[in-house]
């Protein structure tokens, strides 16, 4: 199904003149995303923290691809002055925002510098504040769509408003984790309800389980629980966890489609409740209205601080 996926929901389509940011497109599915969306015309913008493997990673995507404007560019998601500054030199419209990059269970807590736990606010925060900076270049395009990365790691927790950056609950890696994914769906909520006026889409997208980097902290630290939930688990080929992706970023196939949670090439499937044998789908709380503005407004307010 992902494999013929991939192949379908691009295939023909003309994209030229097009243009699209990806963060963190070094390895895995962010370089198979920026690879498929080169192939249909996209001028593609890989915003990276490693300048040099960005520009190696560029020149391997325009050789496969003979597209020409493929470029990679520093920033550092996690420095406000960096995203900054990136955002301040983009010049003209931008159709796609692909955020990407992230980090998964980290096994002790850490924080960032204002006290923030890591996984939230480098899977969330950092994005959200990329998508601000990048607003009006985003309505600028008459059309441009967000695309928010997700995971079935989400049914693992809510965002838990009371205590976002575990200062009083004890740390678990797959709780922090479930809450930055998410967070993730929520903002795609946000901007969906946010920014339609503007011509803006944007969806949620959960890739699936693929073997990368991103797992090197799961050996031998998932609880029972998770065990038990992965015992069964089918994971992709990087060709097959970039088919969702490529679909929201570049697909008419969802046209209209906005402020929804995809994943295996399709609209997810609700679940009116906490499963705890799920290995896929996605929790009303991932989608609520609600939940997605008090985050919006959480997150500008600690922007701001």
């Amino acid at each position: 199904m992902a494999n013929e996926c991939f192949s379908e929901v691009i295939d023909g389509v003309d994209l030229t003149g097009k243009r699209t940011i990806l963060t963190g497109t070094t390895s895995g599915i962010e370089v198979e995303t920026a690879r498929a969306l080169a192939g249909a015309g996209v001028d593609v913008t890989l915003a990276v923290r490693n300048v040099e493997g960005g520009r190696r990673v560029a020149g391997e995507i325009t050789a496969a691809t003979g597209n020409p404007k493929v470029a990679a560019e520093s920033l550092q998601l996690a420095d406000r002055a960096s995203v900054a500054s990136f955002t301040d030199a983009w010049q003209g419209p931008l159709h796609i925002l692909v955020n990407n990059a992230g980090i998964m269970a980290l096994p002790e807590l850490h924080r960032k510098p204002q006290g923030w736990e890591l996984q939230f606010a480098t899977d969330y925060l950092d994005h959200f504040n990329l998508a601000l900076g990048l607003h009006e270049a985003l309505a600028a395009a008459s059309g441009a769509c967000v695309v928010s990365l997700t995971s079935v790691g989400h049914l693992f927790s809510p965002v838990v408003f009371e205590d976002i950056h575990f200062e009083r609950r004890l740390y678990e890696e797959w709780a922090a984790y479930g809450q930055s994914k998410t967070a993730n769906a929520l903002l795609a909520v946000g901007a969906a309800e946010r920014w339609a006026d503007d011509g803006i889409t944007a969806n949620a997208v959960m890739p699936g389980g693929i073997r990368t980097g991103l797992q090197r902290h799961q050996e031998g630290n998932m609880t029972p629980e998770i065990e038990a939930a992965f015992a069964d688990f089918s994971w992709k080929t990087v060709e097959e966890g970039a088919a969702t992706s490529v679909l929201a970023a570049a697909s008419p196939l969802p046209e209209g489609a906005t402020g929804r949670y995809f994943e295996d090439c399709n609209e997810a499937e609700v679940h009116s409740a906490l499963d705890p044998s799920a290995t896929s789908g996605v929790l009303p709380y991932a989608l609520d209205a609600g939940n997605a503005e008090q985050l919006w407004d959480l997150a500008t307010d600690m922007l701001r601080a």
